[in-house]
């Protein structure tokens, strides 16, 4: 069976419009031409990221789209987190940015699905406060244990990383208040299926936020593997959410907001 990497794909920026890998590169923007390994080399092609292989091979994983595979070593997990949390990162993830369109209060739940090296995590903690709760997860396990490293050296009480399955993000039934979701979902199979997912682990008037490469950018995925919002919007709305386009502030990647709909007499707003 084909799985898809749910990890946070920063690794998706190491390749797609040069000649050279980008742990060095200016600006937090990748300038490699191919694909990187956990390893470190970089072929041409492809694109670098992580995730979980079946049968307990956590160092690699498969992933793709629409039948497409591809094999990848990702066991060194300290050097894809300094690609994943290069500070120069924030230049175009703007991760202040990404976090307040989520709107979220004190005291929420707040689901970070492919959370990858955690780099939300501190924003995401702060954001719902020490009454609320950050569920991390991620289909591999070395980016879970790294997590869980990085929430006990920052001392992030109310944040937790778990391993999920690559077909079940394994959420409680209406448990969550928002789910975000950066780089990850072209990797999802089944996403109609898993949608409905997603829509079981809201509470009513809660939302996911998907936020992935346009088709313009000048890296991210294979071209073959980007969707459009559209695309996004309607595989999401056929699971039963409400959805809107975000604002345009992000410059490479856009933001679709769908929303649980809110119980008849509530007046709840995402």
């Amino acid at each position: 069976m084909r799985t898809r990497c749910f990890s946070l794909l920063l690794a998706l920026t190491l390749a797609c419009s040069g000649g050279e890998t980008s742990e060095s590169g200016s600006g937090g923007e990748p300038t490699s031409g191919g694909e990187a390994t956990g390893g470190g080399e970089a072929t041409g092609g492809g694109e670098a990221e992580n995730g979980h292989a079946p049968g307990g091979t956590h160092g690699r994983h498969h992933h793709g789209h629409h039948g497409q595979g591809h094999d990848h070593d990702f066991s060194d997990v300290e050097r894809f987190a300094r690609i994943f949390d290069d500070p120069e990162r924030d230049s175009w993830q703007k991760p202040d940015h990404v976090v307040s369109l989520l709107d979220l209060a004190p005291g929420q739940t707040v689901v970070d699905l492919g959370a990858g090296t955690g780099y939300f995590l501190s924003r995401l903690s702060a954001a719902v406060g020490p009454e609320g709760r950050v569920l991390a997860l991620d289909v591999e396990p070395n980016m879970v244990r790294h997590m869980e490293a990085r929430i006990a050296e920052e001392e992030l009480a109310n944040a937790e990383a778990r391993v999920v399955p690559t077909d079940d993000p394994q959420l409680e039934p209406a448990g969550a208040d928002a789910i975000l979701i950066v780089d990850t979902w072209h990797h999802v199979a089944e996403r109609e299926a898993y949608a409905a997912k997603l829509f079981a682990g809201l509470r009513p008037g809660g939302s996911v936020f998907i936020v992935d490469f346009t088709r313009e950018a000048p890296h991210g995925p294979p071209a073959e593997m980007r969707l459009t919002a559209a695309e996004v919007s309607e595989e999401l709305a056929a699971a039963g959410f409400e959805i809107a386009t975000l604002d345009e502030e992000l410059p490479h990647q856009y933001v679709v907001r769908a929303t649980r709909p809110a119980a008849p007499g509530s007046e709840e707003t995402p």
